[in-house]
């Protein structure tokens, strides 16, 4: 199959004739704000040589998948509103699906990433500085994003192979399940692997950062007051980025399986919900919790307004 020349068509487009330019417009505005807000925490970061440490490693690649998972779909749905014909290419759908799943999991496992790093924190503190090294999660994330790039590539080539009976999809965007959905029978592979792939970078990094925190909780009971405290300010950014992204992932999974039965207004925001509104919050949560990261920041902004 040339992927370059079958063509998907978006049909919940014409349900928004009226309504493009405003739907454009507020997209770009979300899609621009999350490239700020990202790219300036990620450049506080590495421009601060004390943040130059393991956790702040990890929010950087919080930062930086959140970018890729926006420009994944943002320019894409711009695109299609603003076009005459609202279609893609089936090449174009599917890249589209191999970075959306390429972004949820990164998401998913940096988070519980920074849980094993609150852990180990909290939990082992004298043996922090032998276990957690900037060397180590350097190859963590290497290995991470090789694994995810692999996984998805052979979700995104299976797919490729499907036969084609329909060439609609009722979303926003590509998933993997609107292509499948497209095929003329259903695969049990893709079907199996898929359920595989989510429990590896899905299910799995949830019930790191559960156990990860339970450890943490029945370590802090046992500590002082200002212990309890002190331990509350440095997991309250984690905590509270884990679950706005899981809530939006939920959403997202249900939302993927009911799309054509939902509101036109239910499937825009939810569609919109899980690529931009994490990454928009997640560097606006770490720069207001985060002390050493708003005290940098102010620093910056001062230089540059001095």
């Amino acid at each position: 199959m040339n992927l370059s020349s079958v063509t998907i068509s978006f049909t919940v487009y014409r349900s928004l004739a009226g309504y493009d330019a405003a739907l454009a417009a507020c997209i770009l505005v979300l899609y621009v704000s999350c490239l700020c807000v990202n790219l300036l925490l990620v450049l506080v970061v590495c421009m601060t040589a004390r943040l130059h440490r393991p956790m702040h490693l990890l929010t950087v690649n919080l930062e930086l998948s959140g970018v890729m998972g926006s420009s994944a779909m943002c320019p894409a749905t711009l695109w299609l509103l603003l076009a005459p014909r609202r279609e893609s290419s089936l090449a174009g759908c599917l890249t589209q699906v191999f970075f959306t799943n390429v972004y949820g999991g990164c998401v998913f496992c940096t988070l519980a990433l920074m849980a094993f790093d609150r852990y180990v924190s909290i939990c082992r503190p004298l043996r922090y500085n032998a276990i957690m090294t900037l060397g180590r999660v350097k190859l963590q994330l290497l290995l991470l994003y090789t694994g995810l790039g692999s996984v998805s590539g052979v979700q995104v080539f299976l797919a490729s192979r499907l036969r084609l009976c329909r060439f609609t999809v009722d979303k926003l965007a590509c998933d993997s399940l609107a292509v499948t959905r497209m095929s003329c029978e259903q695969s049990v592979l893709i079907s199996v692997y898929g359920l595989c792939v989510a429990a590896g970078i899905v299910l799995l990094p949830c019930v790191l950062v559960v156990l990860s925190y339970v450890h943490i909780i029945l370590v802090v009971v046992k500590t002082s007051p200002e212990s309890r405290q002190k331990a509350l300010q440095t997991c309250l950014p984690h905590l509270i980025s884990f679950f706005n992204f899981s809530v939006a992932s939920f959403f997202g999974l249900i939302y993927s399986r009911v799309s054509h039965r939902v509101p036109l207004l239910a499937n825009v925001l939810t569609s919109i919900n899980f690529v931009v509104l994490p990454p928009l919050l997640h560097p606006l949560i770490y720069g207001l919790k985060t002390q050493e990261i708003r005290q940098s920041l102010g620093r910056m902004l001062r230089l540059w307004t001095a």
